[in-house]
């Protein structure tokens, strides 16, 4: 591991890429968990409406796949991000591996 290294000279990680190689990981991990769980607990949404067709025969009913509730889209924004986060460090850790 040391080959290339000069005399008296070492490599070695600093210590805020060491802390930052577990922290953003590990927040990243702990965001996705967190918004999919809030995502699960505020699936069900209550609404309703009042819709007159005086022509129509035929009677609406909506599948509730359309509606989703203002819980539910906050926790798959908070997933989102963890997953970006998760991606941008181990595009970095790749990134850092190759240029080795």
């Amino acid at each position: 591991m040391g080959e290339n290294n000069i005399l008296g000279e070492q490599h070695t990680p600093q210590p805020s890429r060491r802390v930052s190689a577990v922290v953003v990981p590990l927040l990243g991990l702990i965001a996705v968990i967190v918004g999919l769980i809030v995502a699960w607990t505020n699936q069900s949404t209550s609404f309703g409406w009042f819709a007159y067709a005086p022509l129509s025969e035929t009677v609406f009913i909506g599948n509730g796949g359309a509606m989703v509730s203002q819980g539910t889209q906050i926790g798959l924004a908070v997933t989102v991000v963890g997953l970006l986060v998760l991606a941008f460090r181990a595009g970095l850790a790749i990134g850092r591996r190759r240029s080795r």
